[in-house]
Formats: C-alpha cells, structure tokens, sequence
C-alpha cells in the first residue's frame, strides 16, 4: 500500500500557493505599501457612492455569470478605480471610515461583466499574502456601471500607449528664406477714384431721396403666433 504523499492539502504539487510563500509581493500588498510613499503620484479615476458585494453562487452556466443568481448580499459601501504609480485598482471603501474593505488589482480576467445585466459584474479581490477569490459586485444605475466600465477601459488604453508609444511621422520643416540675388515683386495697383469694375459694381441710390433704414419686408418675417 503505498504512502499517502506529504504537503499542505489543497496547495498544488511543484510551486508555492501564494506570492508571499513565493517571496513575491502581491499587486495588492503593493498597493497597500505604497500609501505609506508620500512621493508615489495617485490618481482617482471613477467614485461611485453606493455598490453592493454578494458572495457568489456556484455558477449554472458555462456561458457566464448571472446577477439575477446572487442572493447574499455581504457589503455595501463605495467603490473607487484608482491609479497608483504603475498599478491601477479597484478598492471597496467604507463610506463613514474610509477603511479599505477589499482590492481588486486590475489585470487580465480581474473583472468580468454579467451576462445578464450590465450593471452587475464579476471582481477579483487580493489580500496582501497573494490569496484571492471572487465576488459579485451591483451598482444600483446603469449611468454608475458605465463610468466604472469606461474607467478601467480608458486606464487600460494609457497603459498601453505609455508601454508602446506611437512615434510620429517627422515632417522636415520648409525653409521661405529668400535665397541670396532673389527678390519678390509686388503688383500694386492705380491709384484713383476706382476702376472700371468698382464703377460697374456701386450700387444705385434707392428712389425718393430717403436716406433711413429700410425694414425687412412683412414677407421675409413670417409673423409669430404668441404661445401666451
């Protein structure tokens, strides 16, 4: 009969479970250090006041998750898209203490949509060791769900051309220095009472000698009817 093998159950075979055992930090230990660093430039991207935490079901489908399967609600509280130094996160704030409930540090599969309402999505939460699981995350408006959408994507597309920078074609500046012996000619013309076009073009003298200002005719003005 042969022996059961040694090791910690549930942690895979050849490689550490977490990034702490690892000696990596977490993006979420990172983060969290990196408050401490008053010289690290943060940036608030997206707050939305109000957002709902479930624990997650087993999932019925292989097509996605669903919103409309949470029933245990967990948390209620804020939630912030936040760029700090190179990472960008998704923190869970309380509203009264400010105290950070979760981080979702933003990379692939971090955060999924629901495939039953664009106002519910799928979060990847990290503590400092490493260890992670995830959650439902609800906005209660759909106005609150696209911001948080549109931040992450917009904060994706900077990273990415911080990264791989266009380079711009460059255009050799034209040189409009006279070359040396070349001069410029310019035609003025007559001067006098005017040309013969100018005389053709003046316009008559209106009949009747009056010299006032003409009103538009009744008929260019379509009369308004009053609403009143």
């Amino acid at each position: 009969m042969k022996k059961a093998a040694k090791g910690t159950p549930g942690k895979p075979k050849g490689g550490p479970a977490t990034a702490e055992e690892a000696g990596v930090p977490s993006d979420a230990a990172a983060y969290l250090a990196s408050l401490e660093d008053p010289e690290v430039i943060e940036r608030v991207r997206c707050v939305i006041n109000d957002a709902h935490v479930f624990k997650l079901p087993p999932r019925q489908t292989a097509g996605g998750w669903r919103g409309a399967d949470w029933d245990q609600e967990v948390w209620q509280g804020m939630v912030k898209v936040v760029e700090r130094g190179d990472l960008t996160v998704v923190l869970l704030v309380d509203r009264n203490t400010g105290a950070i409930f979760a981080v979702c540090p933003v990379k692939d599969g971090a955060v999924d949509r629901c495939v039953d309402s664009s106002r519910y999505f799928v979060v990847r939460v990290e503590n400092a060791n490493g260890r992670h699981m995830f959650v439902g995350m609800a906005f209660n408006e759909r106005n609150d769900a696209f911001d948080f959408n549109t931040s992450l994507e917009d904060s994706r597309k900077e990273r990415e051309l911080e990264k791989n920078p266009v380079d711009l074609p460059t255009i050799p500046a034209k040189d409009y220095r006279l070359k040396e012996g070349e001069k410029i000619k310019v035609k003025i013309g007559k001067v006098g009472s005017g040309t013969t076009g100018e005389r053709k073009g003046k316009p008559k003298k209106p009949a009747g000698g009056g010299g006032g200002f003409l009103k538009p005719s009744s008929k260019d003005t379509p009369r308004r009817t009053s609403g009143m």
